[in-house]
């Protein structure tokens, strides 16, 4: 798993990345994005994961964010 800061092209460049350190799953987040940067309480990401899979996420608390990933790393490992 890995993590993209991306202020331009994010989904391209979050692909990309996915692929050179053959990852499983990248977590994407989007500087472009309304309501996300290092001082807010609030983070708007996607999961790409190496099939090609797409899971946006809608803005909310980064506390949020993390049971999210928590969840799809738990059944990521149950597929």
């Amino acid at each position: 798993m890995g993590f993209a800061l991306e202020t331009q092209e994010a989904l391209v460049n979050a692909k990309s990345k996915l692929e050179k350190k053959n990852l499983d799953l990248i977590v994407l987040n989007s500087l472009e994005d309304k309501g996300v940067d290092f001082g807010s309480d609030t983070n708007k990401v996607t999961f790409i994961d190496r099939d090609g899979t797409i899971t946006p996420f809608d803005l909310k608390t980064k506390e949020l964010v993390a049971k999210d990933l928590v969840d799809y790393l738990i059944n990521m490992n149950d597929a």
